[in-house]
């Protein structure tokens, strides 16, 4: 059985991302409602995760919130002083539709922090891999501010720290969120040492983001890589993407650790995506990721929680991914793959096909 560390704390259900009312004018007639990114997802999939009996198997890791000093390797400082302060009061604006509440400062801070701890737990071999389930996510938010949910940019800030605090040479960081992680690629940009690598739905969030094309610059040209895949995409369409692209990039770059940014909305019944994934395949995804890390770096991989907005759904694709990480099977039947057995066994599509040698011939990669 593997040494697998979790990450929680009560407080990431506490965040207060506000709803859609709050950013809209008042010619807009909107009936108030809670925002998608309520706490119900992640705390539903704690909760599975401890029901399950699974928890028992996992070693639990302390969060504790990074400083402004290691925000500050990522954000401006102005940006943090706003969000500290807004935060103390009423609450604010991150920009980018990033409405947030009382305590979100101190809420945020804990959750890229406890993306840190992980890494750090997995430095020292007290585990092996981890999963941090963190709420606020963090990939949208880039150096100039928040975006689309995010105030921190969680798993760049752990790679920041990982460069710093403990002179790793290079890291990567593979984003299967359903959405582009703009703000993880804009902070690195220009930095050679970080691989981002970010498959997503085409043209759907940023819209305009994440074009095969956004490849990097400067020092950092050849280091950004984007897979957009076409709505509907399912099985067949992410296996083979990592198969022919990720893990191809990642056996080039041969980094000293992997990061990975897990949303969970490019599911089936995810209201804010438009593809067909199964918890089968986002464990599918985890083993082929554990396999290139063990060959690569010695195993290390951290696993931390993005986007998923699917109150019934996300709990049994986050157990699925900690199950495959833990080398334990609960038992437990995902009730939504059978109504999905079809979509589970989607052939690769000729329009999906296109997508993945688009993004493996940019980077002269075999596939």
């Amino acid at each position: 059985m593997a040494r697998t560390g979790w990450v929680w704390h009560e407080r990431y259900a506490w965040y207060d991302s506000r709803g859609l009312s709050d950013s809209l004018g008042p010619e807009c007639l909107f009936e108030p409602q809670p925002s998608l990114d309520h706490p119900a997802s992640k705390r539903r999939l704690r909760n599975l995760v401890d029901a399950s009996g699974l928890l028992a198997h996992l070693t639990e890791i302390p969060p504790s919130p990074l400083t402004d000093d290691e925000l500050g390797r990522l954000h401006d400082r102005d940006y943090i002083a706003a969000v500290r302060a807004a935060s103390a009061g009423a609450g604010g604006d991150a920009g980018g539709g990033t409405p947030f509440g009382r305590f979100s400062y101190e809420i945020a801070t804990l959750a890229a922090g406890g993306c840190r701890e992980a890494a750090e737990a997995v430095m020292d071999r007290r585990v092996d891999h981890a999963y941090a389930l963190v709420r606020p996510p963090g990939h949208h938010a880039g150096p100039e501010g928040g975006y689309g949910y995010c105030l921190f940019s969680n798993v760049a800030l752990a790679a920041l720290h990982l460069r710093a605090e403990r002179g790793l040479p290079r890291v990567a960081i593979v984003d299967w969120d359903v959405h582009h992680g703009n703000g993880t690629q804009a902070a690195f940009w220009t930095d050679p040492s970080v691989l981002t690598i970010s498959m997503h739905q085409e043209d759907l969030f940023p819209p305009g983001s994440g074009l095969v094309g956004e490849v990097g610059g400067g020092a950092g040209e050849g280091a950004t890589i984007n897979v957009e895949l076409p709505a509907g995409s399912g099985r067949a369409a992410y296996l083979a993407a990592l198969d022919r692209v990720v893990l191809p990039a990642l056996e080039r770059f041969a980094p000293a650790f992997v990061l990975v940014a897990c949303g969970l909305d490019a599911s089936l019944n995810d209201p804010l995506g438009r593809m067909n994934l199964t918890s089968e395949c986002f464990a599918l995804m985890t083993e082929r990721l554990q396999r290139v890390a063990g060959a690569v770096c010695d195993g290390r991989l951290v696993l931390c929680q993005e986007g998923g907005y699917s109150t019934t759904y996300v709990p049994y694709c986050g157990l699925a991914i900690v199950e495959q990480l833990a080398e334990v099977r609960t038992g437990v039947v995902d009730p939504w793959i059978s109504d999905a057995r079809r979509v589970r066994e989607l052939p690769l599509r000729e329009h999906e096909e296109r997508a993945i040698v688009a993004a493996a011939r940019r980077h002269g990669l075999a596939g």
